[in-house]
């Protein structure tokens, strides 16, 4: 992904203009879609990443073909490497990496991009969860680990940067936590 500097996500009330968008933007630019599908309550999700000027443009597109479908949608330039593994599902982490569990739970797909993104920015975590919206209806969960006070420095962060929007649900320290939270993972 080190060309994918940039990740745009677009979230449609509609399945339909869902593949009119995803057309649409991908005909746009030179962009990589990273997530494109139906999600829980009937909406399609559009998570694509590439060079800032390509995915600007293209969710300029994704804007104006959606029109009055579009729920949310984002752009971040710059966005923390960190947030592509979690987002893929393939962290595994070590016994030495397990320590203070956080969990931003949010009620938007694109908002969990958000926090992840900031999350990853604020302190030395491990991202290793990032899910958007599949068998949550229409949540995004996120899940990192890391040293107490990082941990909770990330969280805090994330926290903060959903309060505008009003997107979160929950933000979870857990400072030790039981291994078996980890078991998928390690």
């Amino acid at each position: 992904m080190g060309n994918h500097v940039a990740v745009g996500a677009i979230e449609l009330s509609s399945i339909g203009v869902g593949y009119q968008v995803q057309d649409a933007l991908m005909k746009a630019a030179t962009t990589t879609l990273l997530i494109a599908r139906t999600i829980c309550s009937g909406k399609y999700l559009i998570v694509f990443c590439g060079k800032v000027g390509d995915v600007e443009a293209a969710m300029e597109t994704a804007r104006k073909v959606g029109e009055t479908f579009v729920i949310d949608y984002l752009m971040v330039a710059n966005i923390h490497q960190a947030v592509f593994p979690a987002l893929a599902q393939s962290v595994v982490l070590s016994p030495e990496e397990i320590g203070a569990l956080g969990v931003i739970e949010t009620f938007s797909a694109v908002s969990a991009l958000v926090a992840a993104d900031v999350a990853g920015k604020a302190a030395n975590v491990t991202l290793f969860r990032l899910s958007l919206a599949m068998a949550m209806g229409g949540k995004g969960l996120l899940l990192m680990t890391g040293s107490l006070a990082n941990v909770e420095a990330a969280v805090d962060a994330a926290k903060e940067s959903l309060k505008e929007c009003g997107l979160l649900c929950s933000a979870v320290v857990l400072p030790r936590p039981e291994k078996e939270l980890f078991t998928d993972y390690i």
